[in-house]
Parts: structure tokens; C-alpha cells; sequence
């Protein structure tokens, strides 16, 4: 950007876009700042597997500002409205109202869909998916005592879901191609030991692929893979992945490859338009990158955004990270398992906290912890700059993380 902007429009409320405004008016921003939500309040996802499914929370528990923080950000709230179109040229937005919005500057943020397979029977309505609070209260009003659930995907929304909906006394069935969820997230050991404790809990899991559903009407019939005969549930959830919201991208000629095209700030092909969040994927070095799925990815990018708006420093890149909640255990990943050439244990699974480590020449390349964030924490420091250790004194749980962080090189 050449200067900076006097009006600002934000297309979605999720945590790339309330992060982006966020970040626009602590950078200084005094422009004018449009969100536009199609929900009724800008939210959070990831309690839509937990808490919110398990009717712990509602709406307002989840919404990501207090209701009063869009005044005093000075950030005009649209919600309950879609936009139905864009005009560059004329640098508007059209509402679903028939409003138009002006702005300088457009930001898209505009997140996704959970996916459907393309198999026989998934649009039956006992079939449900798991992206927005809708679609969570559909599904916990299945979750009754004693209800036959189907989860279909053993990655981060199944499992949570399938977690949630056991402690509700669901009967749980899990199914997933992958011998090891998330292995490639958490390495193998730590993702056979997570898999493992949904057994501990009642839940039953198959290495499998979904074949078919046959809806019955207060029933579906399930086709897995191997079984010799259809299966009968009262419900089931799709568990596996998202499509990207790229349609607005897509109609004024934005570049679109699985998602929306950005570059290391944040800019679209076209001047106009940034994009943030889970619909984007970056361009670096000329090399595609996939996209990064996680809610802190999402707040990242939206400072990226917000700095090349105001044309300030980039902050510093970190270690991805996330973190995903089952069966009352916290678990958080930092980095790149999949890079790791070596693993090391600290701690034993079971007996308490305990980490895994990934080194690649002795450098930590990634970690994940159950219930110790803070190895997570010193792991991040750790990777972020370029930290060689110690494979057995890092193994060793009497050694002091901070010692070796500081000890290091």
C-alpha cells in the first residue's frame, strides 16, 4: 500500500477479521472500520466443539469482543447481513439488504464451510457438519442420552466432538481412514496414544472410510468400509475438513487456487483487496503454501494485514501452533513435527504432563505437550530462534527448560 487508507471494510467476523480491526485501531488507524457478520454477534469457532456443543455456553459466551468494545474501537458493526456482491471499480460493497458499503480498502475474511464428502446419502438432515454455532445447535439437539452417533474423521473436530458428545452419554463410533489421526501434526506416538484414550472413554474406533448413507427416516443405515453389513445410527457427523469461502474472490477475478492468493502481507491480486484467514493461502518464494487452518494463523494474519494497511514493519514470524481440547486433556503443537528427523520423550504418556519434541541436527523443530503448556512455550522460543539441544538433557524432566533456552545454541 502507498498510503494509508480513510475507509476500511471487513467482510467476516471471525478471528481474522475482528483481529484485523483490532489490530487497525492499535496501530493507530482513525480511519472509518466496517465489520460485517452474517451471524448476529462476530464469534468463536473452536467452543463449538466443547463447551458450546455441550450447552455449557451460548452465543454471547463465545463472542469474541464484549458488545460494547465495537464503539469504543470506533468499528462499525454490520450483522445479520451478507454481501452479495463487490464492485472494485466503484470500491463498493453490496449488502444483502440492497445497502452499499463504501471503503477505500476491502478486507476478506471470509473463512469456509465444512466439507461433505462426495458420497451417497450425506444430505440427509440427520447427517450434520460442525463450522458455525447453526449447525452446533443442530447437532446437540441429536446428542440426547443414550443417541447412536457416527463421527466420520478422527482429526481435531471429530475427536473433540466425539469427546463432548460421549461425556453427554452419546454411544460414539469413530471412523477414520488414517491409522493415526494428526500424525503428521503430532507424530505418531503422541497421535497413538491421543487415539487410544477414546476407547478409554467409551468410544469405539475402526480405521475405516464411510462408503454410504441410507437415510430411514428417524434413522441412517451407514456403509464402512470392511464391515459386512450397514450400520444404524441416529445421527452422524462429518468430521472431515473445510472448503474455503472464496466465491466474493472468485466473481471480481481474484487469484483462487484452494483458496484465496495472498502474499507474505496479506495483498490479493488485485490492489483493492487483502484477505485474511482460514480462506487464504500465501505465496512464498513462488511456492504455494497450504492453508494454515488455526484460529492464532487467523489473529496473525490479520496483523499482517492491519500493518500493511497502516504501511508499518511486518511483525516477526513464530512457530505455528494450536492447541485442541478431548476427554479433559489440554494439548497444544508448536512448529513442525513433520520436519522432525528425531523425536524425544519428556515425561511418560499417562503419568502426568508430559511433551514431545522434534529435532532435525539436534535443532528443535517442534513440540507438543498434554496438560504442559508451558514446554510449549519454551519450545516456541526455542524454535523461533534456532535452538540446538541436548537430545538427552532435554529428555531428562528434572532439567529446567529455561536453563536449557538459555544455556543453549
Amino acid at each position: 500500500m502507498t498510503h494509508v487508507p480513510s475507509s476500511v471494510v471487513i467482510i467476516g467476523g471471525g478471528v481474522g477479521g475482528v483481529g484485523t480491526a483490532a489490530a487497525l485501531r492499535a496501530g493507530g488507524f482513525a480511519g472509518e472500520l466496517t465489520l460485517v457478520e452474517a451471524a448476529e454477534v462476530p464469534y468463536d469457532r473452536p467452543p463449538l466443539s466443547k463447551a458450546y456443543l455441550a450447552g455449557e455456553q451460548d452465543l454471547a459466551d463465545i463472542a469474541l469482543q464484549p458488545p460494547d468494545w465495537y464503539d469504543d474501537q470506533g468499528v462499525r458493526l454490520v450483522t445479520g447481513e451478507t454481501v452479495t456482491a463487490l464492485r472494485p471499480d466503484e470500491r463498493l460493497v453490496e449488502l444483502s439488504t440492497g445497502r452499499t458499503l463504501a471503503a477505500d480498502t476491502l478486507v476478506l475474511a471470509t473463512g469456509g464451510h465444512a466439507a461433505r464428502p462426495p458420497l451417497p446419502g450425506v444430505d440427509s438432515p440427520l447427517v450434520h457438519v460442525l463450522r458455525d454455532h447453526d449447525e452446533a445447535d443442530r447437532l446437540r439437539s441429536a446428542l440426547v442420552l443414550g443417541a447412536r452417533l457416527l463421527v466420520v474423521g478422527g482429526g481435531l473436530i471429530g475427536a473433540e466432538a466425539a469427546s463432548t458428545a460421549a461425556e453427554l452419554g452419546v454411544e460414539v463410533t469413530l471412523i477414520d481412514p488414517a491409522p493415526i489421526p494428526l500424525e503428521l501434526a503430532v507424530g505418531a506416538e503422541v497421535g497413538a496414544w491421543l487415539h487410544a484414550r477414546h476407547a478409554e472413554h467409551g468410544i469405539s474406533t475402526k480405521q475405516a472410510a464411510l462408503v454410504s448413507i441410507e437415510d430411514k427416516g428417524t434413522v441412517v443405515l451407514a456403509t464402512i468400509q470392511d464391515d459386512p453389513e450397514p450400520l444404524e445410527f441416529d445421527a452422524v457427523l462429518l468430521g472431515v475438513g473445510m472448503r474455503p469461502e472464496t466465491t466474493l474472490a472468485e466473481t471480481i477475478g481474484l487469484e483462487v487456487d484452494r483458496g484465496i492468493i495472498v502474499d507474505a502481507e496479506q495483498r490479493t491480486s488485485h490492489p483493492w483487496v487483502l484477505a485474511v484467514g482460514d480462506a487464504t493461502r500465501r505465496r512464498s518464494n513462488g511456492v504455494l503454501r497450504p492453508r494454515a487452518e488455526h484460529w492464532e494463523a487467523a489473529q496473525h494474519d490479520g496483523q499482517r494485514a492491519a500493518a500493511t494497511l497502516l504501511g508499518t514493519a511486518q511483525p516477526t514470524p513464530t512457530a505455528p501452533w494450536f492447541w485442541t481440547d478431548r476427554h479433559g486433556l489440554h494439548i497444544e503443537s508448536v512448529g513442525h513435527m513433520n520436519e522432525a528427523t528425531d523425536r524425544v520423550l519428556r515425561g511418560t504418556p499417562g503419568d502426568g504432563p508430559f511433551s514431545a519434541w522434534g529435532l532435525r541436527d539436534g535443532t528443535v523443530v517442534a513440540a507438543v505437550s498434554v496438560d504442559d503448556p508451558n514446554a510449549v512455550r519454551a519450545a516456541r522460543r526455542m524454535i523461533d530462534r534456532g535452538v540446538t539441544v541436548s537430545a538427552t538433557a532435554l529428555a531428562d524432566v528434572s532439567t529446567d527448560l529455561k536453563h536449557l533456552l538459555r544455556t543453549s545454541r
